[in-house]
Formats: structure tokens, C-alpha cells, sequence
């Protein structure tokens, strides 16, 4: 298997393939002011098996296109809805983060939980504004210091895995330059890394180098998650997702 391949299959076992929580999803509903409105059109956008995805579906009148550029997550998500009877809520679709297919203005809300980094947050953030309607909610979560200064160790680390990581006010003045007005912002909190991703991840690795036994390329991507892991814990004060939510402006 290849390294993507190799990343897909470690990952699609998990309920989230990032930080977050159903409690921090619904959080930035609130900010959002997207309950209690009817008939809304949503896009989760790099949504992976849809932890967020049906969250918006059952706590919304809504109906949610779930975007993926991987198959495997998004049948598993479909799974998951049918389950739930969810599944004439959510449309999935196997496509990648841009271009689009949804037409200019067509959306009321675009919400991607720790995947704009696919794309880099300035990029992200000014190409899915035309989707929106006039008013429409962006809800966002990415990568962000929680604060001026940091462990060296940390910082190189992240600055050479994502370049774009960076403060929330930062990030708010690239929002606001964009064409956006602030409604919230928080940070995650330690239990959205370590109790609903990172400790759910570390119990599937003994299983997933059983698959790929003799596989360095599988020993080499566990060795890297495991000092990703173990460099967070030792530093989480300094590093969070932040969850940005905002409205498009008029034009």
C-alpha cells in the first residue's frame, strides 16, 4: 500500500480523523445562530466518516452535502446515517476541497471541522465566500498558537507541517479581510485532542501493524503519530484548534 493508502486505512476506523467533539460542534452551532431556521443548505466540507456531519443533520432543519475526497470515509459515513435515519439529511460527495460544485450564493452555512489546512486557511476561506449567500455562516476550525510564546521544539514542528499555523487574531484579520464579520471564536479543549482523537487513534495502532506486519512504511507513519501525540501532550498550553465561526458579508 502506499502512504495515502496506508493513512486512509488507519484513520477510517476512527470516529473523527481530527480534534473535535459533538459538544464543540454544537457549541459553534450556537454561536453560528443557525438553529431554530428552516430549510438550510450546508456543505461540511472535508468531512471525513462525519462525526460533524450528522451532528448538523440531526440538530438542524437541514439538509447537509458531505464532501470528502475519500471514498472509503464517505461509506462509512453513509453507514453511519442509515443507522441513524439521518439518511435523507446528508448527501455525501467524493470530490476534493475546490473547485466546488455548488453554485454562487447557493449555501447557508459552509462548515469544515480541521481540514482547511488541505487547502491553507487564506485560500479556504476566500474561495468558498462566493458559495455563500449574502449572510451565510462559515464555521471553521484550524490550527492555532494559544499565545505569543511557545517551546522552540513545538514550533518547528508545526510551522513545518502546516506554514499557515498562527494566532486567532491572526486568523480573524484574514477573515475579516476576506469578506467576513466575526461571530465567535473558542479553542478547543484538551479532551477534544486526546479523549475523541488522539487516544482512540493510539488504541488502533497494534491492530493496524498486525494488518501491515513487515510493513516499515506502516511502522514509519505509527513512529510519526506516536511523537505527534507525545508532542502535544507535553505541550498542549501552547497549541489548539480554533473554531472560527463568521457571516459572509455584502458585497
Amino acid at each position: 500500500m502506499d502512504d495515502l493508502a496506508l493513512l486512509i486505512d488507519l484513520h477510517r476506523g476512527g470516529a473523527r480523523q481530527g480534534p473535535g467533539s459533538p459538544e464543540a460542534t454544537r457549541l459553534a452551532l450556537t454561536l453560528s445562530g443557525l438553529a431554530g431556521r428552516s430549510g438550510l443548505r450546508i456543505a461540511d466540507i472535508g468531512c471525513g466518516t462525519g462525526a460533524s456531519t450528522r451532528v448538523l443533520a440531526r440538530d438542524l432543519d437541514a439538509h447537509v452535502t458531505a464532501v470528502d475526497f475519500c471514498a472509503e470515509f464517505l461509506a462509512d459515513l453513509d453507514a453511519a446515517a442509515a443507522r441513524e435515519g439521518l439518511g435523507g439529511r446528508i448527501t455525501t460527495l467524493c470530490a476534493p476541497m475546490e473547485p466546488l460544485p455548488f453554485a454562487p450564493g447557493s449555501l447557508d452555512a459552509i462548515w469544515s471541522e480541521g481540514a482547511i489546512y488541505n487547502m491553507g486557511f487564506a485560500t479556504g476561506v476566500a474561495a468558498w465566500r462566493p458559495l455563500l449567500r449574502p449572510g451565510g455562516i462559515l464555521a471553521v476550525s484550524d490550527l492555532s498558537w494559544l499565545g505569543a510564546q511557545r517551546p522552540d521544539a513545538l514550533t518547528r514542528y508545526w510551522e513545518a507541517q502546516y506554514p499557515e499555523v498562527a494566532t486567532p487574531s491572526a486568523k480573524t484579520a484574514v477573515l475579516e479581510a476576506a469578506g467576513y464579520r466575526i461571530l465567535g471564536w473558542f479553542a478547543l479543549p484538551p479532551d477534544c485532542w486526546l479523549g475523541h482523537f488522539y487516544d482512540p487513534l493510539r488504541a488502533r495502532f497494534a491492530d493496524f501493524l498486525a494488518r501491515h506486519a513487515g510493513s516499515a512504511e506502516a511502522a514509519a507513519l505509527v513512529a510519526a503519530e506516536e511523537a505527534e501525540i507525545a508532542l502535544y501532550e507535553r505541550h498542549s498550553a501552547h497549541l489548539s484548534y480554533g473554531f472560527h465561526i463568521a457571516a459572509r458579508t455584502e458585497d
